[in-house]
């Protein structure tokens, strides 16, 4: 897994702001794509950037272990599909990814079937909600076919 290219790409699609803000379903959010549920965030607060950094460092490795989980029926998965995989989760949670059943009946074949994980990707609530990002990764998926 190229880290530096997954790091670029999360914060290109998170953005960040070093202030608690709203995202689009409306979630507190803060650096670089993280849900505010623990308790110490403070609305107008400015947080520094090397503290925020650390955090987006232990929800990649958090969103990494759980895709490693997901993709461990995968065996043939080429890298970018994994980061792919570990972005989705970044944003979406284990759970919300573990639910493209299709997605991952085409990536568990020999060899993965990524043209058909790719167009599963795109028939979700969540290319709805985000559609850039989510054309965007799934022509990264397509690319691999």
């Amino acid at each position: 897994m190229d880290m530096s290219r997954l790091l670029e790409s999360v914060k290109k699609h998170e953005g960040y702001r070093n202030k608690v803000y709203l995202d689009s379903l409306g979630k507190r959010t803060v650096g670089v794509g993280h849900l505010c549920v623990e308790d110490f965030w403070e609305d107008g607060k400015e947080y520094e950037e090397k503290f925020l950094l650390t955090i987006l460092e232990h929800d990649l490795k958090s969103a990494i272990k759980s895709a490693e989980r997901l993709c461990s029926d995968c065996p043939d998965l080429d890298d970018l599909a994994k980061e792919i995989i570990v972005e989705m989760v970044f944003q979406l949670g284990k759970t919300g990814v573990s639910k493209f059943r299709n997605m991952w009946k085409a990536l568990k074949q020999t060899p993965p079937q990524y043209d058909v994980a790719a167009t599963e990707m795109l028939d979700s609530r969540w290319a709805s909600q985000t559609p850039g990002r989510a054309k965007e990764m799934s022509d990264h998926m397509r690319s691999l076919a």
